[in-house]
């Protein structure tokens, strides 16, 4: 079975960015992720209401990166410590070696390339460093923005699953896309 440890926290650098452990300094940037309307059109949840439940997302997910189920980046441009964006691996399956991966980028940085920048360094770390055997993202089919990021990093779609969520009074499709750790 796959051993995780997180302790210290990996701090991941980029050509532009650094990854870093989110914090309780950044629940402002946290609560406007997880409540702009633009951020959530393609992720299919309710809006945060305050920023109280930024701080319980941000308690939640470092209590569970204590106990190396989950991490999750906050990303920054090296030069400037505000959060712009995260990603994350959870749904962490440690018998099968396999997590998903999530992202989400302030629409003020999207389009410069700064997730590819994110993903090809947290794929990276993923299966160099955790030793995953494989990675698979949850996307609504309609999001081709993320599509194009998930194939430029070649995952591959596996599955299109026909009204498979339920969220806010419709079934809504998902695609599922999984990559490989190259180096099996």
């Amino acid at each position: 079975m796959l051993v995780i440890d997180l302790k210290p926290f990996p701090v991941l650098y980029t050509e532009r960015l650094k990854l870093r452990e989110v914090s309780k300094a950044d629940a402002e940037e946290v609560f406007f992720l997880r409540s702009d309307k633009a951020v959530l059109t393609y992720l299919d949840r309710d809006p945060a209401k305050s920023i109280d439940e930024a701080i319980q997302w941000i308690e939640m997910i470092n209590e569970a990166t204590k106990k190396n189920e989950v991490v999750t980046w906050a990303i920054s441009l090296k030069d400037q410590p505000q959060l712009i964006g995260t990603i994350t691996f959870w749904n962490i399956r440690k018998e099968h070696y396999r997590a998903e991966i999530g992202y989400a980028l302030h629409p003020s940085h999207q389009g410069k390339g700064l997730m590819q920048e994110a993903m090809a360094t947290a794929l990276d770390y993923g299966f160099n460093k955790i030793k995953f055997h494989s990675i698979e993202a949850n996307v609504n089919p309609e999001n081709r923005a993320s599509i194009k990021l998930l194939e430029k990093n070649n995952f591959v779609r596996e599955a299109y699953l026909k009204e498979s969520w339920y969220y806010n009074g419709k079934f809504l499709d998902a695609a599922i896309y999984s990559l490989i750790n190259p180096a099996n």
